[in-house]
């Protein structure tokens, strides 16, 4: 292993990542280190890089990359051995796990995630815990590792997040998915595209689609959206034909689509808020929108969403978009990243990985 390792740290608010040269760390009783064989690319890094001070508090510096998979090389002690050696993917949410919603398996709603000993937020890794863009990463406990045995780390990497969040989204509305459902994805990009797999894994019958790029389009008819158009209010006439939409997913929020998107709603539908796009709603009971309708922000997935996400992809029916690069490149991949040149999700991998 060595003693040493190089790692993407940031080291400032809104100040450039850098390399640097980090020890490679040890495990202590009930840690686990995980060797890194794939890490996803996250607009959430970005959104971390650009925060101004005092905006998220994490302690700095820290090593970015929340969406990992990787191989458990070493375990500290009261660590069962049957980790020894697993290729896993990594749950970043790291919760107290004794808290009434961690024990009601809501650990994304963990109210104390991450308190640091000064009371600083940490939500885990690359999220101000040192992350996954370095050879190595310690995970303080095999209960935030998901075993992913025979899963091409390429793939599992970005399920972490992308995978879990979209699936997490859809999942919590299942009760209203079933042949006759009218669902609608706005932003077919890194989370809307697995979205759209999640909806048909669980039935639902039509679903409508809508994305500014002419390429999301064409993935979106690939996977199987019924009706596809470049622009969310295009889909007023056909969601009022099909009576109203039961699940509008908005992977945008921005202030061009979240209020049209409420505006699809069939009586007693939900609008789910995933993206981060700036767009605000106002609500109210004032008539405007369809009786009983429900809006929710869902973050991120559980550990057995993260199962769950893991059991799809392995039987072949939850595969993420990808391009691979090395992990050395990881910068110009975030500026390609910001410029929203990234089909699908991106994903670095070591050289060594990256040559096989």
């Amino acid at each position: 292993m060595g003693e040493t390792m190089r790692a993407l740290r940031l080291t400032g608010w809104q100040a450039p990542v850098a390399w640097q040269d980090v020890p490679v760390p040890e495990p202590g009783p009930g840690q686990v280190l995980v060797e890194v064989l794939a890490t996803g690319l996250c607009h959430s890094d970005l959104n971390v890089m650009d925060a101004r001070a005092g905006w998220l508090h994490y302690p700095l510096p820290f090593t970015l990359g929340h969406e990992v998979a990787g191989r458990v090389v070493a375990t500290g002690s009261g660590v069962d051995s049957h980790w020894d050696g697993r290729r896993v993917v990594v749950h970043g949410v790291w919760s107290c796990r004794t808290c009434r919603n961690c024990l009601r398996g809501r650990e994304n709603h963990c109210p104390t995630l991450g308190r640091t000993e000064r009371g600083l937020p940490r939500i885990g890794c690359g999220l101000g815990w040192d992350g996954g863009l370095a050879p190595y990463l310690l995970v303080p406990s095999p209960d935030f590792l998901v075993r992913a045995d025979g899963v091409d780390p390429t793939v599992l990497a970005p399920l972490a997040d992308a995978g879990l969040t979209a699936y997490h989204a859809v999942r919590q509305h299942a009760d209203l998915l079933d042949g006759n459902s009218v669902c609608v994805v706005v932003g077919v990009g890194g989370l809307g595209h697995l979205a759209l797999q999640v909806l048909r894994e669980l039935g639902c019958g039509t679903v409508l689609a809508a994305d500014t790029r002419a390429a999301a389009r064409d993935l979106a008819a690939r996977l199987g959206a019924d009706h596809v158009v470049d622009d969310v209010d295009r889909l007023r006439g056909t969601t009022c034909a099909l009576g109203g939409a039961d699940v509008v997913l908005d992977f945008v929020v921005s202030p061009d689509t979240v209020a049209t998107a409420a505006e699809l709603l069939a009586s007693g539908g939900r609008l789910v808020m995933v993206g981060a796009g700036g767009g605000r709603l106002v609500t109210g009971k004032d008539g405007r929108l369809p009786t009983g309708w429900q809006v929710s922000a869902p973050f991120w997935g559980t550990r057995a969403g993260l199962v769950e996400v893991v059991r799809l992809a392995a039987a072949g029916r939850l595969w993420p978009e990808t391009e691979v690069h090395r992990l050395e490149d990881a910068l110009d991949v975030y500026a390609r990243l910001r410029r929203g040149d990234v089909r699908g999700r991106a994903v670095v991998v070591p050289r060594s990985e990256a040559v096989r």
